[in-house]
């Protein structure tokens, strides 16, 4: 599994657009690729969850929406996805009302090469385990987290730890954003 100071290598995965439910909308697509140099100078958090049209996965992608304008404030793109295709998210954004215009990025990785770039594919499964990763604006990875199939993360303590890492101070154990560092 690539962890803390890894560089993401080259990658290639189908983004679903912020904001769209259908494949086309007033003539622009719903859908983009996003590699490795999409959105220079950025921080970006990366969260995979196992499969669309699931129970635990929209309550942590409706977490991490909420929370979608304190990651533009930090300057941090925010994107989640697994290995189902572009087409499935929008059909899941259209059935779920929670998910009808999300404010961040989704994305498709059906081939399971960036899955398999970072090392976290569930054995049994084959899907993406609850992986999340913070990367700097160089690509390096600055935080890794990852939780069983069955058990979803907290969205919140993500935002804590993205704003510890852009303080490059000492950050005592539970410092809240904006809070005091060492």
């Amino acid at each position: 599994m690539k962890t803390v100071g890894d560089k993401l290598e080259p990658f290639k995965v189908t983004g679903v657009k912020p904001g769209f439910s259908q494949h086309e909308e007033n003539g622009v697509s719903a859908f983009e690729d996003i590699t490795e140099s999409s959105f220079p100078g950025k921080w970006k958090v990366v969260y995979f969850y196992p499969k669309d049209f699931t129970f635990v996965c929209p309550t942590e992608i409706v977490g991490f929406n909420d929370l979608t304008d304190q990651f533009d404030k930090r300057d941090a793109i925010l994107m989640g996805g697994s290995s189902d295709n572009e087409h499935v998210k929008l059909a899941w954004r259209r059935e779920n009302a929670d998910l009808a215009k999300l404010a961040h990025f989704q994305f498709a990785d059906t081939s399971g090469a960036l899955i398999d770039q970072l090392g976290i594919r569930e054995r049994n499964e084959g899907v993406a385990l609850r992986a999340t990763f913070i990367i700097d604006p160089d690509n390096v990875i600055q935080h890794v987290s990852v939780n069983t199939l069955d058990v979803g993360r907290n969205p919140k303590e993500i935002l804590r730890i993205l704003d510890a890492l852009q303080t490059e101070e000492l950050c005592p154990c539970g410092r809240e954003p904006g809070g005091e560092t060492l």
